[in-house]
């Protein structure tokens, strides 16, 4: 399997250049059968970035762009009477498939987003007190801008906490914008991408993936690193319960990618400020001072001592 997984990343490769990292996150998160936010400009590349997961995973995929006008009929669905048979006909909305691409999120009503992430966090769809069970695999990739560009408004904090990572593409170094136009001149790479993976394949792989083993040493230090979140005099809300779970699903990823069958503490450290950044509430007291989530997750990790592990075998 791990030459599976080499073979994915190789894949994603030809279409997102000097973005390595970026891809092995996304790949844990699918692995870790979670969501997640992309936080950035237009034009990075974050389209690009679902299709060519979908095509390399082998999974259907969709994309709505959110507007202010955007209604929760057109995410979830919506019946219409038919004439012919005096019943009702439920018409798939958006989220019918397997990779959601929900471009500028941040764009929409709360109702809309609410509809979006109630279904993300149930797998399921109400419509007209009909439920309705989701695509498996079920994976949302969603954007937004930045803080303070226009008709954006922030995404509350109960529904930022659905998303297992939030992750930041940026703009590409010198060397991969050159490799990037050259790239593109004359054909879309794009149409040398081949799928690695069939559904069947990637549900299979998620299976050995909640196999992985976690030893108590380090569920005592991903509760050592959430109590830290908790008592910090610049975070008013810390890592949650659920935000514990998610670090412990996301490092059981991290290990498999990295071919082991048990979690390390250095899995932990690896996932843990793109699982828990978008988590934390920072207090008035950070924002004077100029703290960042990121930057007081790295002062925890530097601060929590790492339980010292005895090495099991390879996958």
């Amino acid at each position: 399997m791990q030459e599976k997984i080499e073979l994915i990343q190789k894949e994603m490769k030809k279409v997102i250049v000097g973005k390595d990292d970026v891809i092995q996150k996304v790949l844990i998160a699918v692995l870790a059968q979670g969501h997640v936010l992309l936080e950035d400009v237009p034009g990075t590349g974050k389209t690009t970035l679902a299709a060519a997961f979908a095509k390399v995973l082998g999974l259907d995929s969709r994309r709505i762009q959110f507007t202010s006008d955007t209604m929760p009929s057109d995410i979830i669905g919506f019946s219409i009477y038919d004439m012919k048979t005096g019943e009702l006909t439920y018409k798939p909305g958006a989220i019918m498939t397997n990779l959601l691409l929900a471009d500028e999120i941040n764009r929409t009503s709360s109702k809309t987003q609410s509809a979006l992430l109630e279904a993300m966090e149930e797998r399921q769809v109400t419509v007209d007190g009909v439920t309705r069970k989701l695509e498996e695999p079920f994976i949302v990739l969603a954007t937004q801008n930045p803080a303070g560009s226009a008709g954006t408004q922030m995404l509350p904090a109960a529904q930022l906490d659905r998303f297992l990572m939030r992750l930041s593409m940026g703009y590409p170094d010198r060397a991969s914008q050159v490799e990037i136009m050259k790239d593109r001149h004359h054909t879309d790479p794009m149409e040398r991408v081949q799928p690695v993976l069939a559904i069947p394949d990637l549900l299979a792989v998620t299976e050995q993936v909640t196999n992985v083993h976690v030893s108590d040493p380090i569920y005592n230090y991903i509760t050592d690193l959430a109590e830290e979140t908790r008592n910090n005099p610049y975070i008013q809300l810390g890592v949650s319960p659920r935000g514990a779970l998610a670090v412990c699903r996301t490092a059981k990823a991290c290990a498999f990618i990295h071919g082991r069958d048990y979690v390390i503490p250095e899995d932990v450290a690896e996932i843990f400020k793109c699982v828990c950044g978008h988590r934390l509430i920072l207090s008035a007291k950070a924002r004077l001072h100029e703290q960042t989530a990121e930057g007081l997750l790295e002062e925890i990790l530097e601060h929590v001592d790492k339980p010292e592990m005895k090495e099991s075998k390879i996958r």
